[in-house]
């Protein structure tokens, strides 16, 4: 037999020549997947060249190259199987087909359909890293919560348009009346899905009050943190444990919010506590010079109050309330402590003293003062 013999041999309604071509084409397509798949995403990356903000055409292909070749290598397929006399035409299809050319035909359509979804995601992840490049630019932080809603919301959008797609396109299935037929099953599906609604509905309420940003520390209810994400059903804070808390989105609006990186000042408030041996004029000079040291430094506001508050019998109360003027929680800190060394020097450059953490008991003769006597405090149980 000589090689036009034997591409003249017919199997199956078709002659070797025309496998031999389906072979090739399908060859081809797949060598070549990635080096098409390459050459298209650097086409679209020239395109949108302009719009990239900073974004490298590398990390653009990195998100393109595997589903671009993948549906190039599933057009291949398909031109390779047209060259066979074994028409795969979704308007010759019927239910007297075989059904291994019915489902392999729908799985064909099934895997195109998702290909091209997934490329619209990718597409989708693309215009977030732009975007996140661009919030990174400006002052506000209301890009940063709602960049990441926005991929949530339309990765969301495109995977049930895909899903739709996929029921019309490769099972026939009638989408308008199924639409149609949701809208009154939605009725009960709605009563069942009440909370998850609930705390759509308040994301978006979130974003139109905008009650807090990302990056905002936040006390809602007993949970504190730093919010890191607002999503569709709940916001995640960070808190200072480091875990990483859940929060629905409706408790975030019902219940009350305290925004504490919106304050402009963080109070300090504690209360000094003398030995009774410190007399009244030590006293009053340490209330003189403490006060005066702190209104001197430069990031604490002038509402400073230091008060002789109460004679108990363990010691001389002195309280002691001021505010600094930052939103760091590290600047805080370290004006506290630099104030507290402060006060300190104050006490002893007067010669006072502070009382010790046991219980100090006043004995009283003919109502006079008499003595102090020390008694251990009961320990903790």
């Amino acid at each position: 037999m000589n090689v036009q013999e034997f591409l003249n041999l017919r199997f199956l309604g078709n002659n070797m020549l025309a496998y031999l071509t389906c072979l090739g084409i399908v060859l081809f397509g797949y060598i070549f997947k990635t080096l098409l798949s390459r050459l298209l995403s650097r086409l679209a990356f020239r395109f949108l060249r302009d719009r990239t903000e900073g974004v490298s055409e590398e990390q653009f292909q990195e998100l393109l190259i595997t589903p671009v070749s993948i549906v190039v290598f599933l057009i291949t397929v398909y031109l390779a199987f047209n060259v066979l006399d074994y028409p795969v035409r979704s308007s010759e299809l019927s239910r007297h087909e075989p059904w291994p050319k019915l489902a392999a035909f729908r799985a064909y359509q099934v895997g195109f359909i998702i290909s091209v979804a997934w490329i619209a995601l990718r597409l989708i992840d693309f215009a977030v890293l732009v975007f996140t490049r661009r919030a990174e630019h400006t002052p506000s932080r209301l890009n940063d919560q709602l960049v990441p809603f926005a991929k949530d919301l339309f990765k969301v959008l495109v995977m049930c348009f895909a899903f739709l797609v996929i029921l019309g396109k490769a099972f026939g299935v009638n989408v308008t009346a199924l639409i149609g037929g949701l809208g009154i099953g939605g009725l009960a599906v709605a009563f069942a899905a009440k909370e998850s609604l609930e705390n759509l509905i308040a994301s978006f309420t979130i974003f139109l009050d905008r009650p807090f940003a990302v990056g905002d520390l936040v006390t809602v209810g007993t949970v504190t943190g730093t919010i890191e994400k607002v999503g569709f059903r709940s916001t995640r804070l960070r808190t200072a444990e480091k875990s990483y808390v859940t929060v629905p989105n409706k408790a975030m609006i019902d219940k009350p919010l305290d925004n504490l990186s919106l304050r402009t000042a963080r109070r300090v408030s504690f209360t000094l506590a003398l030995n009774h041996t410190t007399t009244s004029e030590q006293l009053r000079q340490i209330i003189t010079d403490g006060q005066r040291a702190i209104q001197e430094h430069p990031l604490v506001t002038a509402e400073v109050q230091i008060k002789f508050a109460a004679l108990t019998p363990a010691a001389k109360e002195v309280t002691v309330q001021y505010f600094v003027e930052t939103t760091s929680y590290d600047e805080y800190l370290n004006v506290k402590e630099e104030l507290n060394y402060r006060l300190i020097e104050v006490v002893e450059q007067h010669g006072g003293t502070f009382a010790s953490t046991n219980t100090t008991v006043l004995q009283l003769t003919d109502g006079s003062l008499t003595s102090l006597q020390a008694v251990p405090e009961k320990p903790l149980v």
